[in-house]
């Protein structure tokens, strides 16, 4: 989402706090706890969960695999938990004509050093840069250049924007820098 004025742009990241990720914290937790569970169940004989027939499954070898596949299923969902809450990979990036500043922030893991905060000048920036790769896995980035060769993407992580948005974000991001965009 963009904010902008003739002086300021504003433009929020959003992080882990996607639909996709709460639809795999869902389906991983329980699966993985539906699998924890008949792995338990068969260790000790007993029927835990009202559906399903355990008495074909034998502890080894199919219910350590059902367990391990289980406690895999639980980590994931777990590691999803953590990014949703802290929203990890959000922040906004913010561009002040009156000032001639460019601030970019986002949160990171719980850590020391949780959030990354960039501060550069107008004057430090060489170009926009647009990548655009298709295929099986594509990718499409807006980079801000600096004239010290860094390349610092602007954009999202994860679900790849329309081709047609993403341009028109990047010549419009030019325009309101006053810099060259490039290939």
């Amino acid at each position: 989402m963009t904010i902008q004025t003739t002086l300021v742009r504003h433009d929020l990241i959003l992080g882990s706090r996607r639909f996709s990720n709460y639809f795999w914290l869902i389906i991983s937790f329980l699966g993985g706890i539906g699998f924890f569970s008949i792995g338990v169940a068969s260790y000790f004989r007993s029927q835990i969960l009202p559906f399903g027939n355990i008495d074909s499954i034998q502890f080894i070898p199919q219910g350590i695999v059902m367990t391990f596949y289980g406690v895999i299923g639980i980590l994931l969902g777990l590691f999803l938990l953590v990014n949703i809450t802290f929203n990890v990979g959000g922040g906004y990036n913010k561009f002040d004509r009156n000032t001639g500043s460019i601030e970019i922030f986002r949160l990171g893991f719980p850590a020391q050093n949780r959030e990354i905060y960039l501060a550069y000048s107008f004057k430090e920036i060489r170009s926009i840069k647009l990548r655009i790769q298709e295929g099986l896995n594509p990718r499409r980035e807006i980079y801000l250049c600096t004239k010290d060769q860094r390349e610092i993407p602007l954009t999202r992580v994860g679900e790849p924007l329309l081709l047609s948005s993403i341009e028109e974000e990047a010549v419009d991001l030019s325009l309101f820098l006053n810099v060259p965009l490039e290939d």
